[in-house]
């Protein structure tokens, strides 16, 4: 059969891929096909083609996978935020191992390494400490919706997948504690009664562009972070003051101000409104304050079995030298620093920097030091060789500068910290040559998405 594109096929789903899509195959051709599992039978509509490759999305299920269960969200299916609700659990967390596995087989091009099954997280919903959610002056309507007068002109909530100007409603988000519900809902009165307008994602008119809630799973406290385009403390100033009145849990609420184009919910100044400039958390023993813009991983309580996991494949005795790539806000490097002699963070970013500073300080750590610059610059300064080597780079993975240092430097132990399997393979693909990779262990951070955290143990050869 030829697959053409806005063509119908009937096929059955043999795999779940990376990046999370089905893959089915029509007379051996590949077609990857969006909201559907191993063990399906669909007809789907073809809507790209390329020369190796079909995507596809169900136009009806026709038999579905003994995997599948009934998602609980009504936006399921239309939503960017979780695209695996409808794959049961324990499928998801072996879908996740076997990506990391297979990374390294096809992209590493090394074979029988040791992926542990993967590390559930503790909540399947409301994990998530940070979400963001987007105004628009054009509301995206659900398929129940249409043709129903609805009203399209105002929406706070989350995009469809793959687009930018495409935004739903957002009623609830059930990756977030419900608290953060009932405060994204007074939100959204307060905008709607507004005499100011909701910006525009295509015109990039308006005023409310974004509102971001971070929660402290220790202290169950909130901050609400309101992104707007221009500063209007008339328009905000009530908002917070409502906020604090009306929960007890938030603890701070501040104002972002952007008038920068693009879909990022970072301000180019901030103004502190009501309550504390910032939120403090725990991860195990340690504790952080966060501020509306710092990193913090944002399921807090898979942090600690990720940093579990790297305590234990560190395995440090006490006077060691740990070299930390990517440091960001320390948390790691405050992790690891009780069971080591000196730890030594690198990170491009200041304000992470003034961050890890601040968290140290917190925590009474000591023996952690922080160089600030272009990773592939600083790490040149670095002429004592660690023993460990921690890095943990971001989703693109380590620049190729920096693994040619890495091999420079050849350290006895690194582990390695990834949130994307596909680039650390890639980078383990350069790495081989020296080390070993003795195991990995993935870590469900982000239920119902196909992202995943591992943490791999590699040892110098010979």
């Amino acid at each position: 059969m030829v697959v053409k594109k806005k063509q119908i096929v009937e096929c059955d789903l043999i795999d779940v891929a990376f990046g999370g899509k089905g893959l089915a195959k029509i007379d051996g051709f590949a077609v990857f096909i969006d909201q559907s599992v191993t063990g399906d039978r669909v007809a789907a509509r073809i809507t790209r083609k390329k020369r190796n490759y079909a995507e596809a999305v169900v136009q009806e299920l026709l038999v579905p996978s003994s995997m599948r269960v009934d998602p609980p969200c009504p936006y399921s299916g239309f939503c960017g935020g979780c695209k695996w609700q409808f794959i049961d659990y324990p499928h998801q967390l072996e879908f996740k191992r076997r990506h990391v596995a297979e990374s390294l087989e096809h992209i590493a091009l090394i074979g029988g390494t040791t992926v542990h099954p993967t590390l559930p997280s503790h909540h399947l919903f409301g994990y998530r400490n940070k979400m963001e959610f987007s105004c628009s002056d054009r509301r995206w309507l659900m398929p129940h919706e249409m043709n129903t007068g609805a009203d399209i002109s105002f929406a706070l909530g989350l995009h469809v997948p793959g687009t930018f100007h495409k935004v739903l409603d957002t009623r609830a988000c059930l990756l977030q504690p419900e608290t953060g519900n009932r405060i994204l809902n007074t939100v959204r009165s307060y905008m709607r009664a507004s005499d100011r307008p909701v910006y525009g994602l295509r015109t990039h008119e308006g005023f409310w562009r974004f509102l971001m809630l971070r929660h402290s799973v220790a202290r169950d406290r909130w901050m609400v972070n309101v992104v707007t385009a221009i500063e209007d403390r008339d328009a905000v100033m009530p908002l917070a003051d409502l906020l604090l009145a009306q929960f007890p849990e938030v603890v701070s609420v501040v104002n972002n101000i952007t008038a920068r184009h693009s879909g990022v919910a970072i301000g180019e100044r901030e103004i502190h409104l009501a309550g504390e400039p910032a939120l403090t958390d725990r991860i195990g023993p340690f504790e952080f304050e966060i501020s509306a813009n710092s990193f913090f991983q944002t399921n807090t309580r898979g942090a600690q079995q990720l940093y579990d996991t790297v305590g234990r494949y560190a395995a440090l005795k006490g006077d060691e030298k740990v070299l930390d790539l990517y440091c960001g806000t320390g948390t790691i490097a405050i992790w690891l620093a009780q069971r080591a002699g000196e730890v030594i963070g690198l990170e491009l970013v200041e304000s992470a920097v003034t961050d890890a500073r601040k968290n140290c300080e917190r925590n009474g750590i000591d023996n952690c030091r922080f160089i600030l610059g272009d990773i592939k610059d600083t790490l040149e300064t670095i002429h004592a060789v660690p023993e460990l080597l921690v890095i943990d780079p971001p989703r693109a993975g380590m620049h190729k500068d920096v693994v040619r240092q890495v091999l420079k430097l050849a350290p006895e132990k690194i582990v390695y910290v990834s949130c994307n399997p596909a680039t650390m393979a890639r980078d383990v693909l350069e790495l081989k040559a020296v080390y070993t990779v003795e195991e990995v262990q993935p870590v469900d951070m982000f239920p119902h998405t196909f992202h995943i955290e591992s943490v791999a143990r590699l040892t110098k050869r010979g």
